[in-house]
């Protein structure tokens, strides 16, 4: 690879991971106050980790969903290239939609079946991605797991409560 390829896929990294982390970061920002909350009014089920582990976690998928993503844009033009780009678009605003719906509207009922959703967005742009590029469809691989243990939290909260 030559130092312009380098370069390129460099900044497409960086530009896909910039969005990615911008939507969880603003999604973040706007629902701060539901989830603060959260900790301390909602009951919670059993597994749900302490509240410093969700931005950690999610800090790292949005890294890896925006590479995913570069890696994707950085392939020749191709159906399933804009299919899959599409997906990760619509999939992102879910994700975005998701965290205002449960922490700040307490919609959680309404809250599960948005994340059930998401899980088969992300498991389409998956499969959509690996018609593109096998590296950006493994790394949506944390993400489907980690919205997995997030419905099962969405739902137990949505039982307990």
């Amino acid at each position: 690879m030559i130092i312009g390829e380098r370069k390129n896929v460099l900044l497409t990294d960086i530009i896909g991971i910039l969005i990615a982390e911008g939507v969880g970061a603003l999604s973040g920002w706007l629902t701060r106050d539901g989830a603060k909350t959260y900790s301390t009014d909602i009951v919670q089920p059993p597994l749900s980790p302490p509240a410093m582990v969700f931005p950690i976690v999610w800090g790292i998928l949005f890294a890896l969903m925006g590479i995913s993503a570069a890696r994707v844009w950085r392939a020749p033009p191709s159906k399933a290239r804009t299919k899959g780009l599409s997906l990760f678009g619509l999939q992102l605003a879910f994700n975005f939609f998701w965290s205002i719906l449960f922490f700040n509207l307490r919609a959680f009922g309404f809250a599960l079946l948005w994340l059930l959703v998401l899980w088969a967005l992300i498991l389409w742009m998956l499969l959509t991605f690996r018609k593109v590029d096998r590296i950006a469809a493994w790394l949506q691989i944390p993400c489907l797991l980690w919205v997995t243990f997030a419905a099962y939290l969405n739902l137990g909260v949505w039982l307990l409560n």
